[in-house]
């Protein structure tokens, strides 16, 4: 979550995900991480509020051994922005 003083700007929420067998090699039993909601309220947009919190949920990710985060869907164009 990101604040403004003690005013919430937005929030990334992230799911754990294991993959199912067979999975190989063996490298890919890491977990994933699912980028399942990135939210920034509409007043906050456009400030990179969404960058931010987007490199917060990679650097999480990076820092709990994960194999990476899967992001949003590809047909949410407004939501792909932050990707990119």
């Amino acid at each position: 979550m990101t604040f403004n003083g003690e005013d919430p700007l937005g929030f990334v929420q992230l799911y754990p995900s294991f993959p199912s067998f067979p999975s190989f090699p063996s490298i890919n039993m890491r977990k994933t991480w699912v980028l399942n909601d990135l939210y920034v309220k509409e007043a906050a947009r456009g400030k990179g509020i969404g960058e931010k919190l987007l490199k917060r949920a990679i650097t999480f990710a990076e820092d709990t051994g994960a194999k990476g985060v899967l992001e949003t869907a590809e047909d949410n164009i407004t939501a792909q922005r932050p990707y990119e």
